[in-house]
């Protein structure tokens, strides 16, 4: 019996370790353009975990062996049209994918415009894609990232946030609330997987800019969040993945924002795949498109 409470003692302490990995975006009560609200956030799994109406946005966090560790770190922004998160499809299950390559994978649970809880609804992914970047550089010790290595990848939707990040990270959106704001919000690269990029051509994705305007909708906030046309020489190193036949997010949207990045001297790779459609994740049933993770890998790598 002795030994049992021992083992016991010994146990659950190393399981709650083992299973802290979400991290609050923001301290308690402190939740920019947050307002009271009877919504709750709402959980579906059908072979995706679908997670929507997003009231505690958080980080969860996936980190390789010390010993296995690049030093490099990603944040992932799973799609979902700004109405839901893709959450393991395009967040976790990507997560774990780095960490088998030695880089810390850190999914972002952000809120999302449709949410009723929510004011200034068009600029809270934002708000949310700023802080969690700062955050995690906050940490890069506790993390055993380097500060310099963290970068940012989206897909979809997520996407399209995450190149909101890319070329908004100046952009003041919120009071700083605590030290880790005093962080850069500048990602150090940033690949985008059939993301959403414009808002202003015949190519966008009308469902996202639906999701994230509306109610909003003017020509200025329309070109705001077209992204191809805020690109700069600041904009990070980018990779794009899209697939020519995506019915859902047309090609077009990669092929604009390399161009805009290419304008600018922007070092930029892009892979398009003849095949694929929309929302292949980590392709692991295609055997030719499955090969964009180790196009990624490849490219990360080329970046030291």
């Amino acid at each position: 019996m002795k030994l049992l409470i021992t083992a016991l003692l010994f146990v659950i302490p190393m399981s709650i370790t083992a299973q802290d990995t979400i991290i609050p975006l923001w301290p308690k009560n402190q939740i920019p353009n947050r307002i009271a609200s009877d919504e709750k956030e709402v959980h579906v799994k059908e072979g995706i975990l679908r997670i929507s109406k997003v009231q505690e946005p958080h980080l969860e966090v996936y980190l390789p062996a010390k010993q296995n560790a690049t030093g490099q770190a990603m944040l992932i922004f799973p799609g979902g049209g700004y109405q839901i998160l893709a959450y393991d499809w395009e967040g976790t299950d990507i997560a774990k994918f780095l960490n088998g390559k030695g880089i810390a994978g850190i999914v972002v649970k952000y809120r999302l415009p449709t949410s009723e809880s929510l004011k200034e609804n068009y600029n809270v992914p934002l708000i949310d894609a700023q802080r969690a970047l700062r955050l995690v550089r906050s940490k890069a010790d506790e993390f055993n990232i380097a500060t310099n290595q963290i970068g940012i990848i989206g897909f979809s939707a997520g996407g399209h946030l995450a190149s909101t990040l890319g070329t908004h990270f100046n952009e003041k959106v919120y009071e700083p609330i605590d030290n880790a704001d005093k962080q850069s919000a500048r990602p150090d690269f940033m690949s985008l997987i059939y993301p959403v990029i414009t808002f202003s051509q015949s190519t966008k994705h009308t469902g996202s800019q639906k999701a994230l305007l509306d109610g909003s909708e003017t020509e200025e906030r329309i070109k705001h969040f077209s992204n191809e046309l805020q690109v700069t020489k600041e904009t990070p190193a980018t990779l794009l993945v899209h697939a020519s036949d995506d019915k859902g997010v047309p090609v077009e949207n990669s092929l604009l924002f390399y161009q805009a990045l290419k304008d600018n001297g922007v070092p930029a790779t892009m892979h398009i795949y003849p095949e694929g459609g929309h929302g292949f994740s980590l392709a692991r049933q295609d055997v030719h498109l499955r090969g964009w993770t180790e196009r990624l890998i490849e490219w990360i790598d080329s970046l030291k």
